[in-house]
């Protein structure tokens, strides 16, 4: 079947999530500078990146023939008003992961569609408990692969599910695309999963 979206996103988990509720769709690479901006809320800044991706990818040729609205995402993790991106490398992994040791942080998601007559956007927020992590568990957990390309160092539908001990919210929200606010997003749009089923 023929795409119905771009996703300006290489996140394999982003595909899965669309593919598991029939989406069908083309991958566009976008890159964008994800510094936040000062005195930038969390909630804004994942926002503002979800519609900069794909406000950047309606400006390539690949785009520019065929106008499929372009959907994008960013998630961030935040505990005490500091945003956890993902992590740089082995030391900055543990110390993300220590840091969300026993304690409950937040897991913001913002996703945009960008059409031709259409520029929406939506935010998910959802809340995760950790248990307590020793030092020798994030050391094993980063040497594992999981944590390098995640915000704040963990991937819930992977090995880090074994570190959660309470989710409120949307799982897949927490996985980098909230499907709730996606299929609301793609009804403006005109394009309801439902009906590829």
């Amino acid at each position: 079947m023929a795409a119905q979206i771009f996703l300006a996103s290489q996140s394999p988990r982003r595909r899965e999530l669309l593919q598991q509720i029939g989406v069908h769709h083309e991958v566009l690479r976008v890159d964008v500078d994800e510094t936040p901006l000062a005195g930038e809320s969390a909630a804004d800044y994942v926002v503002r990146l979800a519609l900069e991706k794909a406000s950047v990818a309606a400006q390539l040729s690949e785009y520019s023939s065929s106008r499929l609205p372009i959907l994008a995402a960013d998630t961030a993790v935040v505990v005490d008003d500091n945003i956890l991106g993902k992590p740089a490398n082995e030391k900055d992994a543990i110390a993300m992961l220590m840091q969300l040791s026993g304690r409950s942080h937040l897991v913001l998601t913002g996703i945009a569609l960008v059409g031709t007559d259409l520029r929406s956007s939506r935010l998910s927020s959802s809340r995760v408990r950790f248990r307590e992590i020793n030092p020798t568990e994030a050391q094993r957990y980063w040497h594992s692969g999981e944590p390098a390309d995640k915000a704040g160092g963990y991937g819930i539908q992977g090995l880090g599910a074994m570190f959660v001990s309470h989710l409120e919210g949307s799982y897949s929200g927490v996985m980098g695309l909230p499907l709730f606010e996606t299929t609301a997003l793609l009804k403006e749009a005109g394009i309801d999963p439902l009906s590829n089923q």
